[in-house]
């Protein structure tokens, strides 16, 4: 079958449309590259959505975001490439992940290109398990019905102590399964103290990570995961840069603490790269900044074919459907950030996230997401 010809149901994308969605947030969020000068603290999020209809008229939803920078970059590039979807088989998900790389390939096959053709591609997968009336883990073939799950949003570094205490003890109280907190401070006094007040104020059975967003330098990592050995952590997180995978590793084989990073990687090579360095024991693909489902799911076949553990970053509306799939016992980041776009919510229980069992993602776009909706675009004609 060639590019232009329909699904053999007779079926095909007959429009599209893109909105540019800026989400503000409560309070301005620091975390250790806010510290350390190089980014300043984050107001708002940058969402991308992507709608798309075929002419039997079954839908799908798709998303991918940009923090700080990138999002008015994101949608135009989405919305050159858009058009290249018209006339074709929504089923054929693979096929056209790769239509829509070449289509803008001069500039690049990672980066702000795919996190633009993310949006697409997870758009294509809630159309077809929409179609096939399945949630989307049913239709990727899931191995569980809930996810362990951990919260971020209350641990970051503008939140004062005494403070963090208090959301920490919320949080476990809410049935969330693990606490993440920020560190990576210029004085990592002040990181221990703050690891080692959660840990005394939760005690030795509540799941503890923690996060420095690529802020040390290899003699500092190497200091604090010495250090941090002895509150048994799930893990420490992005230690050093994203790409020093040779640091990364050098960590991962010294200490008993796992290691975990990848959140920052923008393709499928670039996590291969890091997977063949043995640099994380805990990988964290973001699916949309990898470009949608097609290269999350390579992404983690290598992950398992390495024995690596997933933490899949962010956006929780959509990893809980792809942790449900992985084989060994994943984890979901937590973030209540995103939730306002949406009209369902994802129920926790017992320290795990539920599967939702809607058909699809099982979501729809509230009417504050069109309410903060500062830019669309659309092509075709709608059913």
């Amino acid at each position: 079958m060639s590019s232009s010809q329909s699904s053999s149901d007779g079926d095909k994308i007959v429009w599209i449309r893109l909105s540019s969605c800026y989400l503000p947030l409560a309070n301005p969020i620091s975390d250790a590259k806010v510290l350390t000068g190089r980014q300043k603290p984050m107001t708002e999020i940058a969402m991308l959505f992507a709608e798309v209809a075929t002419a039997q008229g079954h839908t799908g939803l798709g998303l991918s975001y940009s923090k700080r920078a990138g999002g008015p970059g994101q949608f135009s590039h989405a919305r050159e490439i858009a058009p290249t979807l018209l006339g074709e088989d929504p089923s054929d998900i693979g096929r056209l992940w790769t239509k829509l790389c070449w289509a803008g390939a001069s500039v690049g096959r990672s980066g702000l290109a795919t996190q633009a053709i993310g949006a697409f591609d997870v758009a294509l997968y809630d159309l077809k398990a929409r179609r096939a009336n399945l949630p989307l883990a049913k239709l990727l073939g899931s191995y569980r019905d809930s996810v362990a799950c951990y919260n971020t949003s209350g641990g970051f570094l503008h939140t004062p102590l005494d403070q963090l205490l208090v959301n920490a003890e919320a949080s476990v109280a809410r049935g969330i399964g693990g606490i993440k907190l920020k560190v990576g401070q210029p004085d990592s006094k002040l990181d221990i103290q703050r690891v080692e007040a959660v840990r005394r104020h939760l005690g030795e059975d509540v799941a503890l990570m923690v996060d420095a967003n690529q802020q040390w330098n290899r003699p500092t990592a190497q200091r604090m995961c010495r250090t941090f050995e002895q509150f048994n952590l799930v893990w420490i997180e992005e230690p050093l840069d994203a790409y020093d995978h040779e640091g990364h590793a050098a960590l991962a084989a010294q200490f008993d603490t796992p290691i975990a990073t990848g959140e920052m990687l923008t393709s499928a090579m670039e996590h291969g790269d890091l997977i063949r360095h043995r640099a994380a024991d805990y990988l964290m693909p973001d699916g949309p900044r990898v470009g949608g489902i097609t290269p999350f799911l390579k992404i983690a076949a290598q992950a398992e074919h390495a024995g690596l553990m997933l933490a899949p970053h962010f956006a929780m509306e959509l990893h809980v459907h792809l942790a449900a799939c992985y084989p060994t016992e994943p984890w979901v980041e937590h973030f209540d950030w995103l939730e306002p776009l949406f009209n369902e919510r994802l129920e926790i229980k017992d320290g795990r996230m539920l599967v939702p069992h809607r058909p699809g993602l099982g979501l729809s776009l509230s009417e504050q997401a069109h309410a903060w909706t500062r830019e669309q675009f659309e092509v075709g004609q709608r059913p």
